[in-house]
């Protein structure tokens, strides 16, 4: 299959579209928008929102691909309740009119849960490694492949675990084979589950059956302040509002060659989190990226 190259996020957020102008325009091959920024509920219902038409215009001004890549799907919520069912069948029409406008390469989604009963946080929380959770994530893979052929799923940092940490890839091996999906494998992600669970991160990736690799991610982070918790431990963070940090393009380095399936790569960075002085620098990540991955 080809290669779309090294791509951008699109943030539903006009001060970051403009403050990446650049790098959105001559640097990135691609795009990549999560869809839940381009919706909004209105009456009960999710209909498009003013970033649904922003977008549109973009793909149809620059002809570069479009990626989704969503956050709020819950991989991990059983449909055992009839509002969860709901839930996601709405999620899943509101992604087909939008799969028939962007005409998505293809559709991933962050490993955890989101949603259950009719709670929901923010960002997703951890899966045992169990059985159960393996055929609940599956089916939920299998729901989104029947609206965009080519799905995977992407490597969470969790700063608690449910299970042995170093167990985590062969549960990413296994919901692959389950459901016959791809995985997005997060680099800065890896490097943050490592260093938070004292893991080597070369074992830690080289554990993944790195044929599953459709896509891979970038990007850099933070460490949390010593008086968040009463140990004052200090945790790497997944923050995405810093550049990307060496032991990232190692491990970038280190899977490329192992990776016989990959066909994109995406710099990360997150609105807000950089000035005009600091779009130099991430246009170099972003042409760093394409000088290691060459389409």
């Amino acid at each position: 299959m080809d290669r779309l190259g090294v791509g951008f996020s699109l943030h539903a957020d006009t001060a970051y579209l403009e403050s990446a102008r650049e790098i959105l325009e001559r640097d990135a091959d691609y795009f990549e928008v999560a869809p839940e920024t381009v919706w909004r509920r209105e009456a009960g219902t999710l209909t498009r929102n003013g970033f649904h038409r922003l977008f549109r215009e973009i793909r149809d001004r620059s002809k570069k691909p479009f990626v989704a890549h969503g956050l709020d799907f819950s991989l991990g919520s059983p449909l055992d309740s009839e509002a969860e069912r709901v839930r996601t069948a709405s999620w899943l029409d509101r992604l087909r009119d939008d799969h028939e406008v962007f005409r998505f390469a293809w559709l991933t989604e962050h490993l955890g849960w989101i949603a259950v009963d009719d709670d929901q946080v923010v960002l997703p929380l951890p899966l045992p490694y169990t059985e159960e959770a393996l055929g609940v994530a599956a089916e939920r893979m299998r729901l989104l492949a029947s609206v965009v052929p080519l799905v995977g799923f992407e490597n969470n940092p969790t700063y608690f675990v449910l299970g042995d940490p170093a167990e985590e890839p062969r549960f990413f091996n296994s919901l692959c084979r389950r459901a016959g999906c791809r995985m997005l494998l997060d680099l800065h992600n890896v490097h943050t589950q490592c260093r938070n669970f004292g893991l080597n991160p070369v074992e830690y990736v080289d554990a993944i059956d790195l044929a599953n690799v459709l896509q891979i991610h970038l990007s850099g982070g933070s460490e949390s302040e010593p008086d968040w918790v009463p140990s004052r431990r200090v945790f790497r963070l997944d923050s995405h509002d810093g550049p990307i940090p060496e032991p990232v393009w190692s491990l970038l380095e280190h899977v490329l060659p192992r990776c016989p399936n990959l066909r994109g790569i995406v710099v990360e960075r997150l609105e807000g989190s950089f000035a005009a002085d600091d779009v130099r620098g991430l246009s170099e990540e972003v042409r760093r990226a394409k000088d290691l991955f060459r389409c």
